[in-house]
């Protein structure tokens, strides 16, 4: 990626203004949110369309307020962003989780139905990986680099609330009918689990507090003393080289070929943390929507198109995805007294998803090469 996302030609320098006017808008924007989730009574089935909007909307202001915080630190108070930040972030994660459980039975349901032939191998042609019909892959184009498509509004659906695509199980296997019943089971229940999370977090006196931070900072920024006379054209391109840095550290050779054998290097660890490959890659996907973000800030209300910056961003989605279903699949197979069919599935679901990573890993260096040739 090029400096020329910062508009270099441009002399005019960005004043600290710009960020203040933008950080109240997003606090307006996360006010106005709340307010609509409050009244369409959070998740009642009588308004559950426009609470789910509410709340997508809640979580996406509280993004953006808590990354804006992050790249403009030095021209803000201290205490005061540092004490905000976390909490932003702790409401955006319990407002994350149940779609992102949902969307995960979804994807491997599908993969299931795929792997099984009940369903068609979707057309290379139409999609930039191998991601299944109807899986995070695909809806990830309709938003920016860094989001989930359809993230967030977790805590205005119900728990019971299946996703509107589930595929058919009819045609599946004995074991793939199994594993899908028993990824069922343990993604519903986490669900479950994180839509009474997000109830419970968006009634706490936690909530509150930063609820009544943010109208503060919807009528006064705390800025510096020093903020009035810099330049945020700085600021928003160090966010850039950190997001070139963490690229450099890729392993984009190896990303490069579309089959990568490592990406089952560690699939038959007993350790259960995350995949040790991916790491890297959810932090360029963060440093990304920073970028994006800081963006934003310099050009309100028309920020620059970049499409290898989208595809980029829509391959480090469907990475991230793909890498989740993986983890939830491993995690199935360890279920004790399992059948040897169901297992097996199980693995061979596993391994599907963690080439999709490859895929993504791909569909990224090729974006990424792309870009670094047409700005050289």
């Amino acid at each position: 990626m090029a400096q020329q996302h910062l508009d270099p030609t441009n002399p005019t320098a960005v004043p600290a203004d710009a960020v203040a006017g933008y950080l109240r808008a997003q606090a307006t924007e996360f006010l106005r949110a709340l307010r609509t989730h409050r009244e369409t009574g959070g998740g009642a089935a009588a308004g559950a369309e426009e609470s789910t909007d509410a709340a997508l909307a809640l979580r996406r202001s509280a993004r953006r307020i808590s990354g804006t915080l992050h790249t403009f630190r030095p021209l803000l108070d201290t205490d005061w962003s540092e004490s905000l930040r976390p909490e932003l972030a702790w409401l955006s994660g319990a407002l994350g989780r149940e779609h992102a459980y949902a969307a995960r039975l979804d994807r491997l349901v599908t993969a299931l139905n795929r792997l099984s032939g009940a369903a068609p191998f979707p057309a290379q042609a139409t999609l930039p990986a191998r991601t299944a019909p109807g899986s995070a892959g695909t809806r990830a184009g309709s938003t920016a680099a860094g989001s989930r498509s359809t993230t967030a509004a977790p805590a205005t659906a119900g728990p019971g609330t299946r996703p509107t695509a589930t595929p058919d199980r009819g045609s599946l296997t004995v074991g793939a009918a199994k594993a899908g019943a028993l990824l069922d089971r343990q993604l519903t229940l986490a669900r479950t689990r994180a839509h009474s999370a997000a109830l419970q977090a968006l009634g706490s006196s936690r909530f509150h507090a930063v609820a009544d931070s943010v109208a503060v900072l919807a009528s006064e920024v705390p800025l510096t003393p020093a903020a009035p006379a810099a330049d945020l054209r700085p600021l928003a391109a160090a966010a850039h080289d950190r997001l070139r840095d963490a690229v450099t550290g890729l392993p984009l050779h190896t990303a490069g070929h579309p089959y990568n054998a490592e990406a089952l290097v560690h699939g038959l660890s007993p350790d259960t943390a995350p995949h040790p490959q991916d790491a890297p890659w959810h932090q360029v996907r963060l440093l990304l929507r920073l970028h994006r973000y800081a963006l934003e800030v310099l050009h309100p209300g028309a920020v620059p198109v970049d499409v290898r910056l989208l595809t980029a961003g829509e391959a480090l989605n469907r990475h991230r995805d793909a890498s989740e279903a993986a983890s939830a699949a491993a995690s199935a197979a360890r279920t004790p007294r399992i059948a040897p069919a169901t297992a097996y599935t199980l693995g061979v679901l596993h391994a599907d998803q963690r080439h999709e990573v490859e895929a993504s890993r791909f569909a990224f260096q090729q974006s990424w090469q792309k870009e670094a040739v047409s700005t050289s």
